[in-house]
């Protein structure tokens, strides 16, 4: 029996969100997201490739906000709607601010993607932080009082989007307001997996 039919080669992609004040240290949402399959394999062979050279257009560029993840009824109960990760053509819900994270389009370490790996480990992190500062984004409200949980700057979704406009990750989570009264920072993180099964 040969090797390839005894070992089978796997690749898993798995990731979390934590959205966080840098300042204050309070830890709003931590969450597990979901990843769009097809468009990831398609991103990962475009760079493993390198079809389009030094600006590909399979890197992750912008982190992109949402307010139409969840439903909250008159009794303050939330519902959360499914991920749009089932079809190539998945995006937000609603989406209301994105933020470029290509650090070398926002030449700011507070608005980056790096990868991180320690050997001999079979997996490798692309971490990805977008840094939403005291006057971003403008025409945020001043307070975090807001009451009507659609406002634009009440997020409930986020994701991760390629340079050419797909969605490679989804999450939704509990509704999180962005004022200018606080900064917040979410803290993406991507596990690539590589390993065999025994068959």
């Amino acid at each position: 029996m040969s090797l390839e039919q005894i070992e089978t080669p796997l690749i898993g992609i798995e990731g979390h969100i934590k959205i966080w004040d840098p300042e204050s240290g309070e830890v709003m949402v931590r969450r597990r997201n979901a990843v769009n399959f097809e468009n990831m394999s398609v991103s990962l062979a475009g760079l493993l490739a390198n079809e389009s050279g030094s600006t590909s257009t399979y890197e992750i560029k912008t982190m992109r906000f949402g307010n139409g993840g969840t439903s909250i009824d008159g009794l303050g109960a939330v519902t959360y709607k499914a991920t749009n990760t089932n079809s190539a053509s998945g995006a937000l819900y609603n989406q209301t601010h994105s933020t470029i994270i290509d650090e070398t389009i926002s030449g700011s370490a507070d608005n980056s993607i790096e990868m991180s790996h320690t050997s001999p480990n079979t997996h490798s992190d692309v971490i990805a932080t977008c840094t939403l500062d005291y006057g971003t984004p403008s025409g945020q409200d001043t307070s975090d009082t807001a009451t009507n949980m659609n406002d634009t700057y009440v997020f409930d979704e986020l994701a991760l989007y390629t340079a050419n406009d797909t969605l490679l990750t989804h999450v939704i989570f509990h509704p999180v307001q962005k004022s200018a009264n606080r900064k917040i920072q979410v803290v993406y993180t991507l596990r690539i997996r590589s390993s065999f099964a025994d068959l």
